[in-house]
């Protein structure tokens, strides 16, 4: 009864407000204005996003920094560190446990010793490439999480087409110094539910 309690009142502070954007531990996450998932899938995506993050936090309180959740379509993104590869492998398991996840894409990386010089470049290639996409009249930008570790840049986003998606891709390929590109776009045509 206790457990229940505390898990209850942990996803009424870890959640946000709906209605007025998708937010989550990422930060910005998809505006609501250019979401083109129906509400009722937005808000099973923010559910799973509460729920997983609540058993993370239950599991280890340093994962509520070190690692972030973003939900999509039910399909479960995650990225961070933790400090060895049995804490990745738990994290993977707990998410496929969430109730109606439909894939899970775990990008988790195991901590290192920290360079300066390489995060430096990293959030430099993240903020160039979020330029290139907000300037791109082609692309809904807001659509987009980016994250960027050691050169690669991992997308997780929607797509509103084939070319959107592709547009996407190749922005982040033309960023200076970038190794590899891991994208996880989904097209809102292989959504389960679309906006009306």
């Amino acid at each position: 009864m206790k457990n229940s309690f505390i898990i209850l009142l942990l996803i009424f502070i870890l959640s946000g407000c709906v209605g007025v954007s998708s937010k989550g531990v990422f930060g910005t996450g998809v505006s609501i204005a250019f979401d083109p998932r129906s509400v009722g899938t937005q808000l099973d995506d923010n559910i799973m996003e509460k729920s997983l993050s609540t058993r993370m936090l239950l599991l280890d309180k340093s994962y509520f920094l070190a690692v972030k959740t973003k939900v999509l379509d039910g399909r479960i993104f995650l990225t961070g560190k933790v400090d060895n590869l049995e804490e990745k492998l738990r994290l993977t398991k707990l998410a496929w446990e969430t109730k109606g996840v439909r894939s899970v894409r775990n990008d988790i990386k195991v901590k290192e010793k920290f360079n300066f010089k390489q995060s430096s470049k990293d959030i430099l290639i993240t903020s160039q490439l979020r330029t290139a996409l907000i300037i791109n009249k082609e692309i809904k930008a807001a659509n987009y999480q980016i994250d960027t570790y050691k050169s690669k840049i991992y997308i997780y986003g929607i797509a509103m087409s084939s070319k959107e998606k592709n547009l996407v891709i190749t922005e982040a390929e033309n960023v200076l110094d970038v190794k590899s590109v891991i994208a996880s776009i989904l097209l809102v045509d292989d959504l389960r539910i679309k906006k009306n």
